[in-house]
């Protein structure tokens, strides 16, 4: 697993929401800005959450994951995982439209959402 992402300065965040993310870094940049404020709303390594080709993180207290694949996997789009993040899109609705796929015990991120 990579190192610690760290969220974005704010005005980074800003100017990529302001352009209506079209471009790979805007999504780039905002996918690792949330991801970094999930691993520290909740910190662990219970669950990965994958946005590729952006990110991933290991959340969530418990059984820590150490080889293979998770017991908790939650993997999304960027564009999903920014309005879950924003609370433009509740956990459910993600999860009743397909555009997110969870499995395992943990894997629901709804009561760390929305994050900001």
């Amino acid at each position: 697993m990579a190192r610690r992402l760290v969220p974005a300065d704010r005005s980074e965040v800003e100017a990529a929401l302001a352009a209506d993310p079209k471009g790979r870094a805007e999504w780039k940049l905002l996918t690792k800005h949330y991801m970094a404020l999930l691993e520290e709303k909740a910190p662990g390594h219970s669950v990965e959450v994958r946005v590729p080709p952006y990110a991933a993180v290991q959340v969530i207290p418990g059984v820590k994951h150490t080889r293979g694949t998770p017991p908790a996997v939650v993997e999304t789009d960027a564009a999903t995982w920014v309005a879950l993040a924003r609370g433009e899109m509740t956990w459910a609705e993600a999860e009743a439209s397909g555009k997110v796929s969870a499995s395992g015990q943990r894997a629901d991120l709804e009561p760390w959402l929305p994050l900001a």
